[in-house]
């Protein structure tokens, strides 16, 4: 699973990446600091099962604060896009094409409007920025549409010629942007379009290339820099403007900031949470205390969280519609080396405890024969449909 972070240069994208992934990275006051993507993991938080059976778990992958799993995925971020980047402007087409394989979008937005269109530092609310949620999609559906376009004259005489099936042979030209036929039959009846390839115009692919990325890029919009001064006031109006969106108040740089001071041990702290408990209060400067009580006082008294947290977990369970799942070889919660809840996949909403067993091992699915629901102790078929937080025990003919 990857996810990407986009938005227009100097915005924070860098910090929240930072923030999240806690991955070295250039952070700087002027438009493009970042060329080249940076990936790294970053974590969703799932309530854990183990205070439920009263055990202590062992992740593989991740690990687990006070009964709060964290389950690790990849994340991108891209360099910052300007206006006209579907056009090559700011090296936007490289930096679009590197999103290409990321399954959501979170687009990292200055809500205080402390950055002009071109990235370039200027008085906080003297920009507003709604402009740069339209100009962002603006750019992401001329990219579909370049991409859907692309080869297309020839695309349509192979079609017409072998006579194919208008959802296959669309299917296929897409195939690139993750797009299956279930999607296309689905937009298809939706944009009621002409059976007839040859009648699609302009107007039309433009219509199918905004569909496509809402479809196979969902995104959320984290609204950062959320304290600065005027900064909640326009994330409320944001609200109101766009209702149809995702937006998640947040702050990157206190999010940074709370996580750099966990990992030196200088505080106690879960993302994701609404307080931290400082440890070693000598070891702090009294920049450090200054800097601690504005984050607990203007940020989490104020809106609950950071932000970054909610805004990747809201992304994959939200918008990706996933759930968390544990396979587990035994009724004991254990793998075969006597690891306890080893390991915790992020899967489908619908996915069915045969689909799982693939998704944990080909030979585990090749070899099924039942699944057990460990908190039910019921004995489940390979169709049954699982939910979040289940734990699976997977019996096979092996």
């Amino acid at each position: 699973m990857l996810i990407g972070c986009v938005g227009k240069a100097n915005c924070g994208k860098s910090t929240f990446f930072k923030a999240a992934t806690l991955a070295e990275v250039e952070i700087a006051n002027y438009p493009f600091v970042t060329i080249k993507p940076n990936e790294g993991v970053a974590f969703v938080k799932v309530d854990c099962v183990d205070k439920e059976f009263n055990v202590k778990c062992q992740p593989k992958h991740g690990y687990c604060l006070n009964n709060k799993r964290f389950v690790p995925f990849q994340l991108m971020d891209v360099a910052g896009l300007v206006p006209g980047a579907h056009e090559g402007k700011g090296m936007g087409n490289q930096f679009l094409d590197d999103l290409r394989q990321a399954d959501v979008l979170i687009h990292i937005l200055d809500v205080s409007g402390s950055t002009n269109e071109k990235g370039e530092v200027v008085e906080p609310g003297s920009y507003d920025p709604a402009n740069d949620i339209k100009f962002l999609e603006v750019e992401l559906d001329m990219w579909y549409l370049r991409l859907v376009k692309k080869g297309w004259e020839l695309f349509i005489r192979k079609a017409i010629q072998e006579k194919s099936e208008l959802t296959k042979a669309l299917s296929s030209h897409l195939t690139g942007l993750g797009v299956n036929e279930k999607m296309v039959e689905e937009l298809v009846e939706k944009l009621e379009l002409p059976a007839n390839f040859s009648e699609w115009d302009e107007n039309i692919l433009k219509k199918l290339a905004v569909e496509l990325r809402k479809t196979t890029k969902p995104m959320i919009i984290a609204c950062n820099k959320i304290d600065v001064s005027g900064a909640a006031e326009n994330f409320t109006r944001l609200e109101n403007e766009f209702p149809d969106h995702m937006l998640v108040a947040c702050s990157a740089e206190s999010e940074l900031a709370l996580r750099e001071a966990a990992k030196h041990d200088l505080i106690d702290y879960i993302p994701g949470e609404n307080n931290f408990a400082i440890k070693n209060e000598e070891k702090l400067s009294d920049k450090q205390k200054k800097a601690l009580n504005f984050i607990k006082n203007k940020v989490l008294k104020k809106f609950r969280t950071t932000g970054v947290q909610d805004v990747l977990d809201k992304a994959i369970f939200s918008l990706l519609k996933h759930i968390a799942v544990y396979p587990v070889a035994n009724s004991k919660l254990t793998d075969k080396d006597n690891n306890v809840l080893p390991d915790c996949f992020l899967v489908p909403e619908d996915i069915t405890a045969l689909d799982f067993a693939f998704k944990v091992h080909t030979d585990i699915g090749n070899n099924f024969i039942k699944a057990i629901d460990l908190k039910t102790k019921n004995v489940v078929g390979k169709e049954h449909n699982l939910k979040n937080r289940d734990v699976i025990e997977i019996a096979t003919s092996k």
